[in-house]
C-alpha cells in the first residue's frame, strides 16, 4: 500500500490566500478554484467585479488539471495545434490556460484554476497560490 500527502482545509485556505493576494496585487478581479486529485471542489471564491462565468471556467480548468495531471493550457495547445479530437475528451472542459496542478513531493495532489483576466495572467495566480505550500 503506498501513501501520499494529500491537502488540508489549512493547505487550502493558504493557496487560496496567496492567490487572491497575487490578485489583488495585480487590481485583477478573478475566481480562484482549488480542487483535490480527483477534480472535486474543495474552495470556490469570486472576487468582486469578476463576472458571474468565470465561477464556471475557473473550476473546470482546476478539474481539467488535476485529472490530467497538467496545466490546463496544454489542452489548449493541442487543440490549437489541430488535434481538436481532445474536445470530446471525457469529464475535462476547462482547457483553457490557467489550471495548474499541485504536486506535492511527487504526488499530484490537487489543482487551481483561476478565470477573469488573461489565461497567462489566470496561471501566474494559480502558479502564486501553488507558492504559498513551500
Amino acid at each position: 500500500m503506498q501513501t501520499k500527502p494529500v491537502l488540508t482545509l489549512a493547505d487550502v485556505k493558504k493557496i487560496a490566500a496567496a492567490a487572491e493576494a497575487e490578485a489583488v496585487a495585480n487590481n485583477w478581479a478573478v475566481v480562484i478554484a482549488i480542487v483535490d486529485d480527483g477534480g472535486h471542489l474543495l474552495w470556490l471564491q469570486r472576487q468582486d467585479g469578476a463576472a458571474p462565468l468565470s465561477a464556471h471556467i475557473a473550476p473546470a480548468k482546476a478539474k481539467t488539471a488535476a485529472l490530467g495531471r497538467r496545466e490546463s493550457r496544454i489542452y489548449e495547445e493541442m487543440i490549437n495545434g489541430g488535434r481538436v479530437s481532445f474536445l470530446s475528451a471525457p469529464e475535462i472542459e476547462g482547457m483553457l490556460e490557467g489550471g495548474v496542478p499541485i504536486v506535492v513531493d511527487g504526488h499530484y495532489v490537487g489543482a487551481v484554476g483561476v478565470s477573469g483576466v488573461k489565461s497567462a495572467e489566470d496561471a501566474q495566480i494559480a502558479k502564486a497560490g501553488i507558492a504559498a505550500l513551500n
